[in-house]
């Protein structure tokens, strides 16, 4: 059963407060408004109207949306250019290996191009992105099993197509 339209609306009465709340404790306004975002969309989507407090529940999945943002991009530590030792990124590129390179991107663009869109999509929001497999199967709707199928066969496509670039 849909939400009643008065629920529907009354998400709207703690917009402005929500967005307030959470550009004050994120450092970054456009997190805190997509996350604000995908917290009434879930609202919306709700099938059930069960949900007596509707700023509790805005409050608690903005924050779950951030944290799960956070979380993201914990994974991918960054570390400024100037902190890096010169053997990891050395200042001067070899001509050679900025070719291969230049080549190894447009072979990928290539070969994942010729993967189904579902596989691709699995592969760089996992590989590129940072998602879990978890995370993708909730996204597209599917089993976690099928996302790992998806998963194998993408690397295996890779695996098969970019053998030339491998080092030994």
């Amino acid at each position: 059963m849909p939400s009643s339209p008065k629920s529907r609306k009354s998400w709207l009465d703690h917009y402005r407060g929500l967005m307030g709340n959470w550009t004050r404790r994120q450092n970054n306004r456009h997190d805190a408004e997509d996350a604000v975002h995908d917290a009434v969309l879930g609202l919306l989507d709700q099938t059930c109207t069960h949900i007596q407090n509707i700023p509790s529940y805005l409050f608690q999945a903005t924050r779950n949306q951030l944290f799960d943002e956070s979380r993201r991009r914990g994974r991918w530590a960054q570390t400024p250019l100037d902190q890096l030792d010169e053997a990891d990124t050395p200042l001067s590129p070899d001509v050679a290996d900025a070719c291969q390179s230049t080549q190894l991107m447009d072979e990928l663009e290539v070969v994942l191009l010729q993967l189904p869109l579902v596989c691709r999509q699995v592969f760089l929001w996992n590989k590129i992105e940072g998602y879990s497999q978890r995370e993708i199967a909730e996204r597209l709707g599917l089993s976690q099993s099928m996302v790992e199928k998806h998963m194998k066969r993408a690397l295996t496509h890779l695996q098969t197509h970019l053998h030339l670039f491998q080092q030994d």
